[in-house]
């Protein structure tokens, strides 16, 4: 700081610099307010996260999420803003010796936004409009608040005079701080105009509290949960229950808006609405679904009572051609999976899911409706937001997963989990309780063994459960010595398949191995 009140060059470039962030802030927000008012389907920003997500390489995808857990997504959202800032910042500081360059930058952001938003199959215009917006808005912006900044100071001549090279003068300064303080004011209303127009989302899960469909909540069959503090329970609730998918955003879609169309290698053509399916006869059957991502001894499992049509009376209906082998299912933000076609048409309970434990489906797990098929993986048949059935074959297409590395067919795997000691406990020495939960849905589970410390293997009781496609929790009591302890634990399930002790990676089809904790006694 100077004794006149000026500030230094140097000071002058901290200015610029805040000047860039604020712009980029003010872009971001009126681009989103865009979004909110004319409701657009993708935001740019998220649609940038989106880009980014689906080139990264699955593998690592996978370990992502595994290191960060559901934070994936708003990790995503948030780097990608922080990019944005830092660029907008960076452009602030280029106005000193370049004033066009930022508008060039500007312009480059734009059209990465415009390219990610294209690439979304569901968008429309309003969404490349958000992206104008945002455009126009940094540019006027940036012009609006460094223009204090760059002027030249009052009495400089000569060489060292010019809008980049005199110090700083009070009035300048606070000419920025009003122009900062209007635009602020200017964007955060836009924003909550933009906000109050749309309400897409509560007007949504308005309707989705206000819907009364006839399913029931489910009675647990006698003996499922065997009440051992620790193992998880044998009913997920839908708070509780794993969320994995792709979206950055869960899609807002009124029931009155839904439809499925049913196509392809098909006899007849046709597309059925929400009030559709919920006229007609409803199935409900408890279903486990676990994710194929799910690493040994992993939570990415959930059990719950879904109600919905079967999907083998649907295809029925349309007529399936000969020759056909899969059903290319697409979810409302253009996430695709392939499912056998047996898989949908046999004496297993696929379907079209409207409920989850008694309730209209959360929005965030497929309102209103989603696929549910037991015995498959997610990454190959639980479809949220499901609006497209084609009937066709696996030959002709490549799915979402299946082009970053997975197989194209994922039947669930045998497995088991240790719920009970946990990794790491410390327990009392004596008689103890072990236990936790195996799957093999649509095959079942035959019996469930576990070895202390490399000794015999011992069969643990059961709980009882309803049919093949859930989970079964287990458990038995055993005798442990002070000191450290290893406990395995392996399923067999009712084909006659033990499964395997090799441990493989999740890619491409599940991860294998046995589920190993070491715990100490004292």
């Amino acid at each position: 700081m100077r004794h006149d009140g000026r500030v230094t060059g140097d000071r002058r470039s901290a200015y610029l610099a805040l000047a860039g962030v604020l712009t980029g802030a003010a872009g971001i927000v009126t681009s989103q307010a865009t979004v909110w008012a004319l409701r657009a389907t993708n935001s740019p920003v998220v649609a940038v996260a989106s880009a980014v997500r689906d080139l990264t390489p699955g593998p690592l995808a996978v370990r992502l999420v595994h290191l960060v857990g559901h934070l994936d997504k708003p990790l995503l959202v948030a780097g990608t803003l922080v990019v944005l800032i830092v660029l907008c910042g960076w452009a602030g500081l280029l106005t000193r010796r370049h004033p066009l360059v930022p508008d060039l930058l500007f312009a480059g952001l734009a059209l990465v936004g415009l390219l990610a938003v294209i690439r979304l199959k569901d968008s429309g215009i309003a969404s490349g409009l958000a992206v104008v917006v945002g455009l126009v808005t940094w540019i006027v912006t940036l012009r609006l608040l460094t223009a204090p900044l760059l002027a030249e100071p009052a009495g400089a001549t000569g060489a060292a005079a010019g809008p980049v090279s005199g110090a700083l003068s009070a009035e300048s300064r606070r000419a920025f701080v009003l122009r900062a303080g209007g635009a602020a004011a200017v964007v955060l209303l836009a924003g909550a105009a933009g906000r109050v127009a749309s309400g897409s989302r509560r007007k949504v899960e308005q309707a989705r509290r206000l819907l009364r469909l006839p399913v029931h909540h489910g009675a647990l069959p006698e003996g499922a949960n065997v009440d051992v503090a620790g193992i998880a329970p044998w009913r997920t609730p839908n708070s509780d229950f794993y969320l994995i998918h792709t979206v950055l955003s869960a899609p807002s879609i009124s029931p009155k808006d839904w439809q499925l169309r049913i196509h392809g290698m098909v006899e007849r053509e046709r597309t059925y609405t929400y009030d559709d399916l919920i006229r007609r006869q409803l199935t409900e059957a408890w279903v486990t679904l676990c994710c194929v991502s799910n690493e040994v001894g992993g939570d990415l499992i959930g059990n719950a009572f879904w109600s919905g049509v079967l999907v083998r009376d649907l295809l029925q209906e349309v007529g399936v051609q000969s020759g056909a082998d899969a059903v290319l299912q697409t979810s409302h933000d253009g996430w695709t999976c392939g499912t056998p076609l047996a898989a949908l048409t046999d004496d297993r309970n696929a379907m079209l899911a409207v409920a989850m434990n008694g309730l209209p489906l959360p929005i965030d797990h497929g309102f209103p409706v989603r696929t549910v098929v037991p015995g498959l993986y997610g990454y190959v048949s639980a479809t949220k937001w499901l609006v497209d059935l084609e009937v066709t074959r696996f030959d002709r297409f490549t799915a979402y997963w299946t082009r970053r590395g997975w197989s194209a067919k994922g039947p669930v795997k045998t497995e088991s989990r240790i719920d009970v000691p946990r990794g790491g406990d410390n327990v009392k020495a004596g008689m103890i309780r072990v236990g936790g939960s195996a799957w093999a849905q649509h095959t079942g589970i035959e019996r469930v063994e576990y070895q202390l410390d490399g000794g015999p293997w011992r069969t643990a009781d059961l709980g009882g459960v309803p049919d093949l496609d859930t989970w079964v929790q287990w458990t038995d009591l055993v005798e442990v010595a002070a000191g450290d302890h290893v406990l395995v634990v392996r399923a067999t399930d009712r084909s006659g398949a033990t499964q395997t002790s090799a441990r493989r990676d999740v890619v491409p089809d599940g991860a294998t191995g046995w589920h190993t904790v070491s715990f100490s006694a004292t």
